[in-house]
């Protein structure tokens, strides 16, 4: 078996063949519990900076309980701190610092928010949020006023089960960011992973810890199982419609490709044969998916229907090709292929057809394609002992390296937005999901527990 698909199986945990097959349990996952309907603003206004291209600076105070049961106040204190940490990922408001925010008399209602204090301090605007008990749970209100006239410029009421407090502040988020600045944001989108937490040891291998698919809110709570099964789960990928995720499994001996339907708790083997089948990459459209097989020989790209029909070979030579990723279009797709000696960067059309090399790395793996209507690939490049992430713009032919050496940075992933990379990285010790700005910049680790990898971001629902 040639070094290089030696090397990637390795990467991917892949040592495990003959492992006796376990059952599988999907995870029972619950749609989103519903929500009263959103309201409608009352007054249609952006708020803006002192001048052009300046960031609007916001206040966002604490969100006051109408309500004195712990409940409601904890529901308040969750939702008020969520709503910042949303509103500040995207960057596109400058935020008022905590201990500024904390000499400021809280608002007890609306009609009282106290304009000339926020005045005083510079502000463009300032958010209001309340939450009151109800008999279905809570009502949240979230208004955003702009402090020079006091007027209210965003109001919108969440409704339902305390459970979703979190939620409610995510929605926020992205209504604000839609209705004040025109971005889609990202605070309602899940990122899954494989993870290694359990701690436990598949049977009859040694030295063996199971990985698990999972999946988080953007921002790495509420963290749910996919698989159960207790053997190695890994490389998964979310729909487009992002009600299903495709992943690699080794319950049944050589890996196989899978999909687990999450909201209707059901699944599906796309693949089992009696060779490898790793990596799948799903098509724009979500009819196709893209994946690495042996089941001709060496490391080859296949294309099979949704259903896992129609299973077709894309590539064919001696050099091992993995790591499929499709373009904005789905006319392209990008992989790993070491036909020059070492793994670099190569693209092709979604036939197979025009096969070229994008990238002269001294190794270059995982690429993704970002969604329309950005055109660039984010890979993991070595750069010394360790690897980095790097972003090729297929437009200019221009990379930028957005990671320098802090650990080994690994498997990178574009939020739906295109604004920001999710990606592995040892720079805490073990393997952690760590998120950043295209700039590199707002780097925060969203998981802690034991080892994971391989993250990627569900897409934006549309509105």
């Amino acid at each position: 078996m040639p070094t290089f698909f030696t090397a990637q199986i390795r990467w991917y945990g892949a040592l495990v063949f003959g492992v006796l097959a376990t059952a599988t349990l999907l995870a029972r996952q619950q749609q989103p519990p519903p929500t009263t309907p959103v309201q409608p603003s009352e007054v249609s206004t952006t708020i803006t900076g002192d001048s052009a291209g300046m960031a609007p600076r916001l206040a966002v105070p604490e969100c006051i309980p109408l309500s004195p049961d712990n409940e409601t106040v904890d529901a308040a204190k969750t939702i008020g701190k969520v709503l910042s940490d949303d509103l500040a990922f995207e960057r596109e408001f400058d935020l008022l610092g905590r201990d500024v925010i904390a000499t400021v008399p809280a608002a007890t209602s609306a009609a009282a928010v106290p304009f000339d204090r926020w005045r005083e301090l510079n502000q463009d605007g300032v958010i209001y949020c309340s939450v009151q008990k109800v008999a279905s749970g809570v009502d949240v209100e979230v208004r955003l006023f702009n402090v020079r006239s006091g007027q209210s410029v965003f109001g919108m009421k969440y409704g339902g089960a305390v459970a979703s407090k979190r939620s409610f502040a995510h929605r926020a988020a992205d209504d604000i960011h839609f209705q004040q600045r025109g971005l889609q944001g990202v605070a309602q989108t899940k990122i899954t992973f494989n993870s290694d937490r359990s701690g436990d040891r598949i049977k009859g291998v040694e030295n063996r810890i199971p990985k698990e698919v999972m999946y988080a809110d953007y921002d790495g709570e509420n963290v749910r199982a996919v698989t159960t099964n207790r053997d190695l789960n890994i490389a998964s990928v979310w729909s487009p419609d992002g009600r299903s995720i495709a992943y690699t499994s080794y319950r049944r001996g050589p890996p196989n490709i899978f999909v687990a339907n999450i909201y209707e708790s059901t699944g599906d083997i796309l693949t089992d044969v009696k060779s490898q089948n790793w990596l799948p990459a799903w098509s724009p459209d979500g009819r196709q998916i893209a994946f690495a097989s042996t089941r001709d020989g060496n490391s080859e790209i296949y294309v099979m229907n949704r259903d896992g029909s129609n299973a077709h070979r894309l590539t064919t030579n001696r050099a091992d090709d993995i790591t499929p990723t499709w373009s904005p279009t789905g006319s392209r797709i990008a992989f790993t292929s070491d036909r020059t000696g070492v793994p670099q960067i190569w693209e092709m059309s979604s036939e197979g057809l025009d096969q070229r090399q994008l990238t002269h790395e001294t190794r270059a793996d995982r690429a993704t394609w970002s969604l329309a209507p950005l055109n660039q690939i984010a890979f993991s490049a070595q750069t010394g002992p360790g690897n980095d992430i790097k972003i090729l713009d297929m437009t200019t032919g221009t990379v930028r390296q957005l990671t320098f050496g802090e650990g080994t940075n690994e498997s990178p992933a574009f939020a739906p937005n295109g604004r920001h990379i999710a990606f592995t990285s040892t720079r805490s010790g073990k393997e952690q999901i760590f998120t950043m700005g295209m700039d590199g910049k707002n780097l925060r680790q969203i998981t802690n527990t034991g080892n994971n990898r391989q993250a990627n971001w569900s897409p934006i629902q549309k509105r």
